[in-house]
């Protein structure tokens, strides 16, 4: 049985749903954007600007969600420095349960008639060999943009939680929760981090309604001056006893401080103490981009997974 129609809330539960049940199994076939955290942090923070453009499928056996398709259609992104950023291709997020592997083909379609002629991409795990095969066989090819040292495509770190050094952060600074700063704070945070941004007041409270989203595992860390210097998000998948990192921020002006490090060490006690026994965080993979690499590799975590970047142009077949 399949459904369409425009991707809901209630649809992203489900797709979170399916992300356990392949973490428990095939953590490496779990795709750079179909993870128990980025589900909720996409969607969340960008379903009410864009969730016109998002159309999904999804296939269910027995009643169980088995596999969806998310389409992100060409669209404009208002950002907070009064730009505009027009997007004229088409992006896939996806997931398939490794049981029901051939239903690729059925992604594959539906997203080809779905995007119609604009140029399509799409980020299969590198490990998933029989995705990678199928999407060969209809025509996507290794996205150009991807190779070379600032090439563009995301590597998943782990690391257990046994072990954890202690944070140490400078003189006046102090780490605080979503829950104690409040909205205003914690979105100026990100804005601060991640400038320009199409971040709002709307786009958190979408996020705060998301499976998975706790404030006292929304961490931040404080200047002297009262400026939230740094923040973070840690989504706990209390199924698997994992928490993601996502995403992972710096003011400008409080870089090289040593504040990110302490921030992820403490998130990693405070993620041990609601219950994970591993972490995960993303990161871009190509060697000219060797910040946050280096940062996450720092304090313990080591590869998992990559993506596999892959475009498709011209009419589908």
């Amino acid at each position: 049985m399949t459904s369409l129609g425009r991707l809901t809330a209630a649809d992203v539960e489900l797709m979170q749903q399916l992300a356990q049940h392949v973490t428990a199994t095939h953590p490496e076939l779990i795709n750079a954007d179909a993870s128990f955290g980025e589900l909720a942090w996409v969607w969340g923070k960008g379903h009410t600007a864009h969730g016109a453009t998002w159309p999904r499928r999804l296939w269910f056996s027995e009643g169980d969600l088995v596999a969806w398709a998310w389409a992100f259609l060409p669209h404009q992104v208002k950002r907070n420095d009064g730009s505009v950023k027009d997007v004229t291709d088409a992006y896939l997020s996806y997931q398939v349960h490794p049981d029901h592997a051939g239903l690729i083909a059925e992604v594959i379609d539906w997203y080809d008639r779905t995007a119609a002629d604009v140029e399509r991409t799409v980020v299969p795990s590198a490990a998933d060999g029989f995705a990678l095969q199928r999407w060969a066989a209809h025509g996507y090819e290794t996205d150009p943009s991807s190779l070379g040292d600032h090439g563009s495509w995301t590597q998943l770190n782990e690391r257990d939680l046994t072990d954890v050094e202690l944070p140490v952060l400078p003189d006046g600074f102090r780490f605080r929760t979503a829950d104690e700063v409040g909205p205003q704070a914690a979105v100026q945070a990100h804005l601060d981090a991640w400038s320009p941004s199409s971040y709002t007041a709307e786009s958190y409270q979408g996020v705060r309604r998301t499976r998975g989203y706790r404030g006292d595992l929304h961490l931040l860390v404080e200047a002297p001056d009262g400026t939230m210097a740094a923040s973070t998000i840690m989504w706990l998948d209390e199924a698997n006893r994992t928490a993601e990192f996502e995403p992972v921020g710096t003011h400008p002006n409080y870089r090289r401080l040593g504040l990110a490090r302490a921030m992820l060490l403490q998130g990693m006690h405070l993620s041990r103490a609601a219950g994970a026994t591993r972490m995960t965080v993303p990161c871009l993979g190509a060697p000219g981009y060797p910040a946050a690499r280096g940062l996450f590799h720092g304090v313990g975590f080591r590869e998992l997974t990559r993506d596999a970047p892959l475009v498709k142009t011209g009419a589908p077949s």
